[in-house]
């Protein structure tokens, strides 16, 4: 007996046979199966007449969502028929059930009848975000530093558009390169129609600057045309290099624009109750960068940089970010310019490096949880977002390096008032869509820009010999300025 050939045809699957001819009956024992989307009715015991003279007989099996058989259609052969005679001596029940149920297996790969009510997998909705593989979470500091930046709606109109070829160009081999080309020309569209409102956005002692990058952007190497110019040609590496570029101006125009807000950054939260006395918060009016110098504890030595020799002593750097965390990067940058963290130990655990806790020093006070929300203008105090509903902040803790506060050891609704951690996040100990399991937990206030490798080479110990603000100190706003 020869292989069967399977041929679709509206539904109905044919399955050809060819063999010596017979005048025996042939009983088929039709199977049923609950792997498959779509229930077949089995036929007990379906008696085909022989086909005298032929040495081939054809099957057709008919697949049906979801019905009976009844007398009509079992005349009919339906909702399978099978018509041929073959010869009952050299066939079996065994052979020919192994026979059908492959014939089925074919039948739902080629089917084109819908599958109707069946999910494959499906997801509690509670779970969409967390467990999607396209949650669009920033993967650097970077990346997440300039999302933040809240800049004339113009310029986050056309960061939007090119921020979205960053996942574009992770998708492997064939790339979506007409999607590419059309939101960088909606871009370019948006950049040269409201010119005049994006430069008049820029204060006028940054006008000049502000005009020198808005050309940079639009004409320069690494501008919009030359990354359209890389799409059509179809190059990821340069593509990449070219949207970097354009990023990066970007982010430099927006800095400008933000350098016009006048006023302090407000909030409902401009006093705080600390555990000692009534005492008005601290505020950082934009962003400060602090470098931390970090010593082994045990006397020995990180490990060296590339081509170097082993160090001493080693410096990360972290920018702290205002825009998003106003008190929290405020009491931080208050606590750094006091020298709070010189000298402090440094511990490790669960995917982070963290400081004492400070009980021994009377510095800093307990913010209110600080949260920014996505699409939102101004944080949220004493409450953590629901990730699972589709909450996501501003400044992810689902990156390395990510710094943030502690809890209070009074309320989770309060941040620690000294006690700040590293976050080493890793995306093996995360949901599917790289989200942290406590994301949206903690107020995250920056991140590590600089010296990020030495992270992972932090033991329980070692000691930040000295923390100094070396930018933004002319921003932080102190409480008898408020």
């Amino acid at each position: 007996m020869a292989l069967p050939s399977i041929i679709p045809t509206s539904g109905v699957h044919r399955l050809s046979l060819f063999s010596s001819p017979s005048s025996a009956r042939t009983t088929l024992h039709l199977l049923s199966s609950s792997n498959f989307p779509f229930r077949f009715n089995p036929i007990p015991h379906l008696h085909c007449p022989p086909a005298a003279g032929k040495r081939s007989a054809d099957y057709r099996v008919h697949c049906s969502p979801a019905a009976k058989p009844t007398s009509q259609d079992m005349d009919k052969g339906l909702p399978f028929c099978v018509e041929a005679g073959m010869p009952s001596s050299q066939l079996r029940n065994k052979n020919l059930e192994g026979l059908i149920a492959m014939v089925l297996m074919f039948a739902q790969l080629s089917s084109p009848l819908p599958f109707f009510g069946w999910e494959p997998f499906p997801t509690p909705p509670a779970n969409a975000v967390l467990y999607s593989p396209d949650t669009k979470v920033p993967r650097t500091g970077e990346l997440a530093l300039r999302k933040a930046i809240p800049a004339n709606a113009n310029m986050k109109a056309i960061q939007n558009s090119l921020e979205d070829l960053s996942y574009l160009l992770r998708i492997p081999q064939r790339k979506p390169y007409g999607t590419m080309e059309g939101n960088v020309k909606k871009a370019l569209k948006i950049a040269t129609e409201e010119k005049n409102s994006i430069l008049a956005s820029l204060p006028e002692e940054f006008r000049d600057k502000g005009s020198s990058l808005y050309a940079s952007l639009i004409d320069g190497k690494g501008g919009l045309q030359a990354l359209i110019k890389n799409i059509k040609d179809q190059d990821p590496d340069k593509v990449s290099v070219s949207l970097a570029s354009s990023l990066d101006t970007i982010a430099e125009i927006e800095l400008l624009q933000v350098c016009n807000t006048s006023s302090p950054v407000s909030s409902p939260f401009h006093w705080v109750l600390s555990s000692h006395k009534n005492q008005l918060a601290c505020r950082l009016n934009g962003r400060g960068t602090v470098e931390f110098t970090i010593e082994k504890g045990d006397g020995s030595a990180f490990s060296p940089e590339a081509g170097g020799e082993s160090r001493k002593t080693v410096k990360i750097q972290v920018t702290v970010d205002g825009y998003s965390a106003p008190l929290t990067a405020g009491n931080f940058a208050k606590l750094v310019v006091d020298g709070a963290y010189d000298g402090a130990k440094l511990n490790t655990i669960n995917q982070a490096v963290i400081t004492d806790d400070g009980l021994d020093k009377n510095a800093g006070y307990s913010v209110p949880l600080e949260i920014m929300p996505s699409e939102q203008f101004e944080p949220l105090y004493r409450t953590k977002l629901s990730i699972q509903d589709g909450e996501l902040p501003v400044l992810p803790m689902s990156v390395y390096g990510a710094v943030a506060m502690a809890h209070s050891d009074v309320s989770e609704e309060y941040s620690a008032p000294y006690q700040f951690f590293f976050y080493l996040y890793d995306k093996r100990n995360s949901g599917l869509g790289g989200l942290s399991f406590d994301e949206g937990q903690f107020s995250v206030f920056g991140y590590a820009t600089s010296g990020r490798d030495i992270l992972s080479q932090i033991k329980t110990g070692d000691v930040i010999r000295s923390a100094k603000m070396v930018d933004g100190q002319d921003r932080l706003i102190l409480p008898a300025q408020s």
